[in-house]
């Protein structure tokens, strides 16, 4: 019998004892039995070492008991686990779905965070020179005299705003928070194949957040260098900030590194009786993929990261080459180290992570789309095929944002070819979703509402990338406003709409309660204009010549001149965008207390995680969950209802 056949029926066991899915209840069945000598014996044989591996972890934890206690036969897993105290609960938690949900509003806090200094950012570009109202004076005499914002700190805010964001927000909530809820519960599993390492990886982001957030607080201010940190700039720089950002991103980076770990083995191992892998909903295999992206692209940055960190602090020369004059001086470092050589292994990550961003985003609107279509999606396999296809290629493509440093033509054909190639299955999956909405009585719920502004707006973001993955076209534009447009494109009303339509998705199964639809679809028009107001005519600003990272918005130079007064619309839709937000923040809590209750399945949804309770308890299902069809059986000739769940067994 194979490994994964072994580990398989360890996990089914669980489930049938008793009729619990607890997998620690099994366990301590298990050890209760049968003698601990015989029991260690048989786990450290050396077959099977990953199947014994997981049991192990499961059942060191009670091996310490003295007495056990067998529960009846009738007796439910909800009724029998250990009573933990606030701490252990709520606090340090094992459990996957207060993990998600400590990943979900710490990112959530940290997106507003970002937001904040964007806000600030949007002030000094549309009106460069005047004193900030209202927390002008509060910022400081060193980051803005008279509240006058200097230069300095104009770049701390964009390199903080762009760390926070991407690093401290989006890829926590996206993958942290709606992964670590919702997967689990998708597959029908108890809880993550490694529980404590998942509880290691929300506090190493946390701290991880607070050095970045502490980065602020040294006279002499956060880093300065551009999100991208890079060399020999961020290491010639006198502020401790940009330490501050090393240390932060390195926890950061070992945090994504136990988590995905995690999730792989979580979906390899963990899934219910009857869930093939063509049966996982595409959410999922969106999560699976982004987990595969975050364990091989990651550890290149994080060793440099540690490289750049001993050039900062140790004297060393990794990236910093020879003869380099600072202020008339020249540097007293050794040398012969080379700054492209931090480019190469930053992009090598951060290529791949436009897709750690983007591909939990499409799992998501998948989910919604399917549900609020009543249709099954369309080219279910194409989407699992793309999404693969999409993981794999976006190992290979980092090198078309270095077209600038001067690679040989040869190498630039490679990645120009490459990231064309790339685009097609970003089309595919697009084209699928677009399709599924043919023919379909749509429900326009809130969910729905975001995900379908989804599909322009990340159309709008691929396409215009399109001529940046070009060596010609991306000479006149690169480092431009428009690179902006198109990055914030993909992400911002891409990935974060989807991120909200998630929230306002899942938040009855995490609550029990839905949140007002009104409240939601204010949350949703506002934002939509705001946020197309902000960033599409930053395309224009592009296209004209308009660089990027100017604290005056470039009003010193003649070209610029004809689109400056496009910063002050977009710095009126940017304050409109954050009022619009108190809709989300006060709907959010408001529902927590005063929401409709609901069932377990308000949505009548057909995937795993809407047969547990609402919320789920401990252990998730009450019962073994089977899966006996495909995630998305909608408005099937014959049925009863216009859904056919997974988990429904079939009628005789």
């Amino acid at each position: 019998m194979s490994i994964e056949a072994r580990a398989r029926r360890a996990s089914d066991s669980r489930f049938a004892r008793a009729g619990t899915v607890a997998a620690t209840r099994s366990a301590t069945l298990t050890i209760a039995r049968v003698p601990a000598a015989r029991l260690i014996r048989t786990i450290l044989r050396p077959s099977l070492p990953c199947a014994r591996l997981c049991l192990l972890h499961t059942i060191l934890p009670f091996m310490d008991k003295t007495a056990t206690h067998v529960p009846h036969a009738h007796e439910l897993p909800h009724e029998h686990h250990e009573e933990l105290g606030f701490w252990r609960k709520y606090v340090f938690s094992t459990d996957h779905k207060v993990i998600g949900i400590q990943y979900a509003v710490t990112g959530l806090l940290f997106l507003l965070f970002g937001f904040c200094l964007m806000m600030l950012m949007r002030w000094q570009l549309a009106y460069p020179g005047k004193p900030i109202p209202l927390i002008g004076a509060w910022l400081g005499q060193s980051r803005a005299p008279m509240g006058i914002m200097l230069p300095e700190f104009y770049n701390q805010l964009g390199a903080m705003h762009g760390t926070i964001m991407v690093f401290l927000g989006v890829v926590p909530l996206a993958v942290g928070g709606f992964g670590n809820f919702v997967m689990p519960l998708q597959i029908g599993a108890p809880d993550m194949a490694f529980p404590k390492i998942n509880m290691m990886s929300y506090w190493v982001y946390f701290i991880g957040g607070v050095v970045m957030l502490a980065s602020f607080f040294p006279t002499t201010g956060a880093a300065q260098s551009g999100w991208t940190s890079y060399a020999p700039l961020s290491v010639i720089t006198a502020t401790s900030g940009q330490t501050f950002w090393l240390v932060g991103m390195i926890f950061l980076i070992t945090s994504s590194l136990l988590g995905s770990i995690n999730f792989i083995t979580t979906i390899v191992q963990l899934r219910a009786k009857g869930l093939s892998y063509m049966r996982l909903p595409f959410f999922v295999w969106a999560q699976f993929v982004t987990s595969f992206l975050l364990l091989l692209a990651f550890p290149p940055l994080e060793a440099a990261g540690i490289l750049q960190l001993m050039d900062k602090v140790a004297g060393t020369s990794f990236f910093l080459p020879s003869g380099l004059v600072i202020s008339g001086k020249p540097l007293a470092v050794a040398g012969q180290g080379n700054p492209l050589l931090w480019q190469h292994l930053f992009w090598f990550l951060a290529h791949p992570e436009v897709y750690v961003l983007i591909l939990p985003a499409m799992g998501i609107v998948s989910e919604i789309i399917a549900n609020n279509t009543r249709k099954p999606l369309w080219g279910y396999k194409a989407l699992v095929y793309s999404v693969v296809f999409l993981g794999f290629m976006s190992f290979i493509v980092w090198a078309h944002h270095m077209f600038m440093t001067g690679m040989g033509t040869v190498m630039s054909a490679f990645f120009q070819t490459t990231t064309m190639i790339i685009s097609i299955p970003s089309v595919v999956i697009l084209t699928a979703l677009l399709l599924s909405l043919w023919g379909a009585s749509i429900r326009f719920t809130t969910p729905m509402l975001f995900s379908l502004a989804f599909l322009p707006m990340f159309g709008i973001g691929g396409l215009t990338g399109l001529p940046l993955g070009l060596a010609p076209s991306d000479i006149h534009l690169h480092d431009t406003y428009y690179v902006i447009g198109h990055f914030h494109y993909v992400v911002a009303p891409g990935t974060i709409f989807a991120l909200f339509a998630g929230v306002y998705y899942w938040f009855p199964k995490a609550t029990g309660r839905t949140m007002n639809e009104l409240l939601g679809k204010l949350h949703f028009w506002g934002s939509l204009v705001c946020i197309n107001l902000v960033f599409m005519p930053m395309f224009v600003q592009g296209l004209a010549g308009m660089n990027r990272r100017m604290y005056d918005g470039g009003a010193q130079y003649a070209h610029n001149q004809t689109v400056l007064h496009w910063n002050v619309v977009q710095g009126y839709a940017a304050w409109g965008l954050g009022l619009f937000q108190l809709f989300f923040i006060i709907n959010f809590f408001m529902s927590i207390k005063w929401g409709k209750v609901v069932d377990k399945n308000p949505w009548e949804a057909t995937t795993l995680e809407w047969s547990a309770p609402s919320p789920p308890g401990h252990g998730n299902f009450l019962t073994e969950p089977i899966v006996y069809r495909g995630p998305y059986e909608y408005s099937v000739p014959g049925a009863p209802r216009d859904f056919t769940p997974q988990f429904e067994p079939e009628k005789a």
